[in-house]
């Protein structure tokens, strides 16, 4: 297949995101408002061009506080920095159907290679004989190397929220028309 454009569908598709709360639980949450940009083959995604766009302030992990309080200045700054956005700069194919993607990560204005493993799901046509290509990516990122530093220390040792977010990716595109 050639390369050719495609819609990411926000409603079949997930951003999100994993942390340890208190050392021992995993907090999860997601973005409910975010747009990208895809030029590909999706069976050869070595020369895509993939960009995205994720609304900050649309973060939801369940809980009405914390989320107010991660858009705050302790964290995302939503005021100041409404938007966090991903670049592909170099995609390597490492397997029948696995990518190892790096591009350009920027959150809170600062900008860091991270690498994404992507997999090509499959692809097919939906009940509107629209083609539909299906991706899942993770990666893994230090959060204080983007600014978000806040944390609290705990009695017994450690800290309330971890360094390392997990970042997942369950994407599902439409072929553009």
């Amino acid at each position: 297949m050639a390369k050719v454009a495609w819609n990411v569908d926000p409603s079949h598709s997930t951003i999100g995101f994993s942390v340890k709360h208190m050392m021992f639980t995993t907090v999860r949450g997601h973005f409910k408002k975010f747009s990208a940009t895809v030029v590909a083959d999706p069976e050869d995604l070595t020369t895509a061009e993939i960009d995205f766009t994720v609304d900050v302030a649309s973060i939801d992990t369940r809980d009405e506080n914390r989320d107010n309080h991660l858009r705050g200045a302790d964290f995302f700054d939503v005021e100041k920095y409404p938007h966090m956005t991903f670049k592909a700069t170099k995609i390597v194919k490492t397997g029948p159907n696995t990518y190892d993607m790096t591009g350009d990560l920027t959150i809170r204005d600062v900008t860091k290679p991270v690498t994404f493993h992507v997999t090509y799901e499959g692809m097919g046509k939906n009940p509107w004989g629209q083609e539909v290509a299906g991706f899942t990516a993770q990666a893994k990122i230090n959060r204080k190397d983007f600014g978000l530093t806040w944390n609290a220390a705990l009695e017994t040792g450690g800290v309330l929220v971890s360094d390392e977010v997990k970042i997942e990716l369950e994407i599902e595109a439409t072929k553009a028309q």
